[in-house]
């Protein structure tokens, strides 16, 4: 696909476009903004490079494609919420860090949500200096497709439980959901299909014992692993991620310690409950 107003070379024949041509700390004319639309639709995660954003500018950046999500889950010691930009999370990552938490497991933002996020803006200033904490994108599009029809019939009408505490810690003044998603599910906007599954939140498929729903799952993961339907970005000072939520997964390494990662996330909230397929 061609676009008006934009460049975008794909990075690999699933998934991922790098764009160029544009400077996000402008206010989009509504031609650039469907333009970039169009191309998350196609490429399901655009990458962006030498983009220096305030917190403003990224705010407004996402209100281009929906009203901005409060995440669940609370601070915790590397994600912090800004108190004068709710909307806004700090990441950082240094040699006091212990982990990068759920980010190591591939994973949908919040699926336990009836309601996920409909997309993620990751602006990332502060990078190792010898490379490191790459980010790598799997097309949950590709994933299905690549599945047998044997398999399609049986997954075809199957649900799954999706747990917040498979990301973040359950307390008395952090409830977090429980939801049941379907495991195929059909993109809003595209109308393709794909899987709705993950190994950080999805903790059984319903309507199947606990050994099948194990050996199934563990099957789905390791497929969606697979790295023929993957992307990975090599991150520099001030780039940008923005992903479609629905139809992927993400993983972050952290191969860099002990020096330091840093930046700011705004979430896109969704629209639509995950539709069956």
């Amino acid at each position: 696909m061609t676009y008006d107003t934009i460049s975008v070379k794909p990075m690999t024949p699933h998934i991922g476009g790098l764009v160029s041509g544009i400077d996000l700390n402008r206010p989009l004319a509504p031609a650039v903004a469907r333009d970039l639309h169009a191309a998350l639709m196609e490429h399901q995660v655009l990458f962006f490079r030498d983009q220096k954003l305030t917190h403003a500018t990224q705010k407004v950046f996402g209100e281009n494609f929906g009203r901005l999500h409060i995440s669940v889950g609370g601070d915790g010691t590397n994600s912090k919420q800004l108190s004068d930009y709710p909307e806004v999370r700090a990441l950082h990552f240094d040699k006091d860090s212990k982990s990068v938490s759920g980010n190591e497991m591939w994973h949908t933002d919040q699926s336990c949500l009836e309601v996920p996020p409909m997309g993620t803006i990751l602006y990332i200033h502060t990078v190792p200096p010898k490379g490191g904490g790459d980010t790598l994108f799997a097309s949950m599009y590709a994933a299905y497709d690549a599945l047998s029809p044997a398999m399609k019939r049986y997954l075809e009408g199957m649900t799954a439980l999706h747990d917040g505490a498979g990301a973040f810690a359950r307390t008395a003044t952090n409830a977090l959901p429980i939801t049941e998603q379907p495991v195929i599910a059909k993109h809003p906007v595209t109308g393709r299909k794909l899987l709705y599954v993950n190994p950080t939140f999805t903790t059984r498929l319903c309507g199947v014992d606990r050994d099948e729903s194990e050996a199934v799952l563990g099957f789905l993961y390791r497929h969606c692993a697979l790295p023929d339907f993957h992307v990975r970005f090599r991150w520099e000072p001030h780039s940008i991620a923005f992903w479609d939520n629905r139809c992927t997964h993400h993983l972050a390494l952290w191969d860099y310690y002990p020096h330091t990662r840093s930046g700011f996330r705004i979430q896109i909230t969704g629209t639509d409950r995950v539709i069956p397929a």
